[in-house]
Order: structure tokens, then sequence, then C-alpha cells
């Protein structure tokens, strides 16, 4: 039975008022953000490591988080980005083949907050009926009485929410590098495509993005150059490439001005494009569409998408605050994808430029691997530029 002594307590507080007492599982300290719910069952670091969750604080709902540890593999990025974590019980018996940590230790080496030993299904229901909340955790030895409390309701108030906030800058990379890591393989690892033909050059906008969507791209034969989100379109088409990738990230859309501007330039050449979730709103924006903040968002391993040209469901991960308004599509972009949940759009694709883009993550890390066929679309659009060249 563990000491008590070593138990640490922790404080969630909600922009509405809401308090969850509960024990600390990562770093001491303060942390603030939009609380959000994820329905995955696995997956949680490749969720801690998303970009996408960058000033977000995520609550599995699944009830046993951290019983198969942490490797060195399933990192989607170099660091954790989320603000914090929110789980109802941390089992003490790690059990996997590739774990080297627990969940806790990885958590505290990171700096990030965490709290266990709450009602999730409580907190589930309340984002769910409210929408995405403003909170904070507070966690260590003073997160405890009235005084605790108030901190962590003051902290939760004073975060100014997602609308309006650029994080693509923040998060994506701050230099142009090769990459060329391509998909896992059990025993192997990631398969290095170094020395390997690969006869499509594609310059990806990284905004933030998952490392599997790199490589994925690249196990279908794409040479990646990876830029800044501020890199000019002139520098982009400097480069000559078969097609430009608009990568995931997180925060607003709107603020990105610098990019939609670069979109629009690359359009205007007929090179190929493709986008996937802040990528896919970003393309609607430089296209004359419009995006709006959800209530909840989508985050989780199991939404139900509609791929309306062929008449198929497909169980899609997805992580995404925002959303392309539907009704704002101006005459030259269709929907292709709709979400089963809410209907809202999740696929557009442009009637007069070979450019599309999809809400969801098909590069599934964690999730399912429906969608991974518009990898294989995107090389097709660039093969059929250069035959028709």
């Amino acid at each position: 039975m563990e000491d008590v002594a070593l138990i640490k307590p922790a404080i969630l507080a909600l922009e509405d008022g809401s308090v969850f007492h509960g024990v600390s599982i990562g770093a001491d300290g303060e942390t603030s953000g939009e609380v959000v719910f994820n329905t995955a069952m696995t997956g949680y670091q490749e969720i801690l490591t998303d970009p996408s969750y960058s000033r977000q604080i995520v609550t599995l709902t699944y009830p046993h988080i951290g019983n198969t540890g942490i490797n060195e593999e399933d990192v989607e990025s170099h660091h954790i980005h989320a603000a914090g974590l929110v789980i109802r019980d941390l089992p003490r018996l790690v059990s996997n083949f590739r774990s080297v940590r627990a969940l806790d230790d990885y958590l505290a080496a990171h700096g990030i907050l965490g709290i266990a030993d709450i009602d999730t299904r409580r907190l589930t229901r309340l984002l769910r009926d409210k929408g995405a909340q403003n909170g904070a955790i507070i966690a260590g030895a003073d997160a405890q009485g009235d005084d605790a409390v108030a901190r962590a309701l003051a902290a939760a108030n004073a975060f100014p929410g997602l609308k309006g906030m650029d994080l693509a800058r923040e998060a994506g990379t701050r230099e142009i590098h090769e990459w060329h890591d391509g998909e896992w393989q059990l025993g192997k690892g990631y398969d290095d495509f170094r020395q390997r033909e690969r006869p499509w050059h594609v310059v990806a906008y990284d905004f933030g993005t998952k490392h599997n969507i790199f490589r994925m791209l690249t196990s279908r034969g794409c040479r990646l150059t990876v830029v800044p989100p501020q890199t000019p379109a002139s520098e982009v088409l400097a480069m000559n490439p078969d097609g430009v990738f608009l990568a995931n990230g997180p925060g607003d859309p709107e603020p990105c001005d610098y990019a939609i501007r670069a979109i629009q330039e690359i359009l205007a050449t007929r090179t190929p494009v493709f986008g996937i979730c802040l990528g896919h709103q970003l393309l609607a924006l430089a296209s004359g569409a419009k995006t709006i903040k959800m209530k909840q968002g989508h985050h989780g391993a199991n939404h139900p998408v509609l791929d309306i040209d062929r008449g198929h469901v497909m169980i899609t991960s997805q992580n995404h605050g925002f959303a392309v308004d539907e009704a704002s599509l101006p005459a030259n972009v269709r929907a292709t994808h709709r979400s089963l949940f809410d209907h809202t759009l999740q696929g557009i694709e442009l009637t007069d430029t070979p450019a599309f883009s999809f809400q969801g993550h098909p590069e599934a890390s964690p999730g399912p691997h429906d969608v991974s066929p518009l990898f294989d679309r995107f090389v097709a659009m660039m093969e059929g530029r250069r035959q028709a060249a």
C-alpha cells in the first residue's frame, strides 16, 4: 500500500465555478488552458505529444490510463504539448514489453501537471452540456484549502480562451529541414528512407504537425522539405515542389493570415495541395470560406465520418475545436466528407485547382486507419500533374 505522505493533492477548477479535488500525478505547480475530453481508449502518449493540444487540458474518458507505461517510440512530437492531463485512475502496475517508465514519472519529468482520482464522467457530462471550459490545475502540497480553490478558480477565469489565439507559429518548426523517417514496424522501429528513392518532392508547412503524418507521406515515396508556418509562398515555390502539404496544428485558424496569403498564392499556380486539420481550415479560409468555434470540438478515435462521394462511413481519429462553416463555402469548393455525430464539415475539394483537405487525422496515431487512402490520393494527384506537364 502506498505511503499517504507520498500522495500529493491536486485541484481542477473550471470557469463555471466547478471544482474537482484529486491527487497529483505529475509536476507540482499551476497550469491553465481549455479543458476538453477525448474518448480514445488507447494512445495517451500520442495524445499528450500532439501539438494540436497546445494550451489545452485533456480529460481522458477511459477510466484506466497509464497501464501500458511510456515507451520511446509512440510520440508525435519532440515533447508534451498538452497543458495538463485529467484521468480517473492511474494503475500502479505497468505492463508492456516496450515500456521504459511510468506515466506519472513521464509527466513530472516534462513539467506537466496531471490530476487523477476525480469523477471524469461528471466532468465529461459538464463539458458535453456546457461546451469546452477554460480551466486550471493546481498540484502539490499547497493544493488544498479555500485559498487553493480560490487561486485555481482565478487562474481558470484568467485564461483568455483559444478563440483568436494564433498558436501555429509557436508549435511549428523554427527552421527548414528534411524528413526521412517512414512508418513504424514491430521489432524494427521507424523505417529510414534516407537512402531510398522518393520520386515526389513535397514541401510541408509545419503548423504543429504530428510526426506520423510525415511518416506516412515518406512511406509513399515523398521526399519532405518541412518549412516553418510563416514561410512565404515564393520561397516554397522556388523549391519546385510536386505538391504542398498543410499540416495540423493548434489554435484558431483565422489569425494565421500569413498562412492564408501563402496558400492563396500557391493555389494560383495549380500546385497540388493537401491539408489536414488546421491545414484543412486554412485551405478553406484561403478559398473564401469561414470557420467557427465549436461547442465541444471533436476529440477521440471513434468518430464516424461519411464519405459523401462513395456513400461509405469511416471511423476516424479527431482532434479539433474549430470547424469550417459549410454554409460559407464558395462556388468552387465542394463538401466531400461530413461528420455523422453533428454533421459538421469534414472534407473539401476545390473544383478549379488540384487541392483537397480533411478535418480529422487520417494518419491514425492513435486511431483507426480508414482514412489513410487520402495520402494515396495526394500522391496520385501529384503523379497526374507530372504526366500532364
